[in-house]
């Protein structure tokens, strides 16, 4: 198994906030690693980290090998990252269309992957031509992954996507990144769903404190009640 992803000893200050103190993590490629922890333990901040929104003030930051912890945004997305924000950060006065023509910087839409995501998601052929700022929040959602995998990405990572939205969504995200990973992709999930995350992850990392506090197989997790308490304060049945 290859790390395709590796933090060393990485440290992010926001202000004089000092969020992540010391984060050490291998993502294995081609696997769906989920990253658990407590409100405020630092997930959303590794995530933006490793994608260059927050720079690291400490620490290694590599992919497939190469060092990215300097760069900017845009060439860690060329490098085949792709980042869906919990934010569901879409633009809200272009048409869904226009903001998968965005997303597919390497040219124009591939039909047949077009075809292939709305499989996933009909809701976004039925609005193709209508302003994103007018979906509901959970085709919001679905417009944000869809621009995250309009062409093929090496890496994704994903914050909290089926927050606040109804149970046949959620299906339809689970099976969506089940494919994804087959085609090849490694995932960097966060996630509070236990059903998500027990379907989808095959590796678990728990954060607290700003930290990598236990790492392990997230089937093991998953039937380990007592540990779940212990890491996470109650089970992952909770967090439903």
């Amino acid at each position: 198994m290859t790390d395709l992803l590796t933090l060393a000893g990485v440290h992010t200050h926001i202000g004089r906030y000092h969020i992540l103190q010391g984060v050490d993590l291998n993502i294995i490629e081609g696997q769906t690693t989920m990253l658990l922890g407590r409100n405020g333990a630092g997930k959303t901040t590794t995530l933006r980290t490793i994608m260059g929104l927050w720079q690291a003030s400490a620490g290694q930051i590599s992919l497939a090998g190469q060092r990215i912890e300097a760069s900017p945004t845009p060439d860690i997305a060329r490098l085949g990252v792709g980042y869906v924000p919990e934010s569901m950060a879409v633009f809200s006065d272009l048409t869904v269309k226009e903001n998968l023509v965005l997303a597919a910087r390497d040219g124009p839409l591939d039909d047949a992957r077009l075809e292939w995501i709305f499989g996933f998601f009909p809701a976004l052929k039925r609005f193709w031509l209508s302003r994103a700022g007018l979906l509901s929040g959970g085709q919001k959602q679905m417009l944000s992954i869809a621009r995250a995998i309009i062409e093929p990405r090496k890496l994704l990572l994903i914050d909290e996507p089926t927050k606040g939205l109804a149970p046949a969504i959620v299906v339809a995200l689970i099976e969506c990144f089940a494919e994804v990973k087959r085609r090849g992709a490694t995932i960097l999930l966060v996630e509070q769903n236990f059903h998500a995350a027990r379907e989808l992850g095959d590796a678990v990392l728990v954060m607290d404190n700003g930290k990598i506090v236990h790492r392990g197989e997230m089937a093991a997790l998953a039937s380990d009640t007592a540990l779940q308490e212990r890491l996470l304060g109650l089970s992952l049945e909770a967090h439903q």
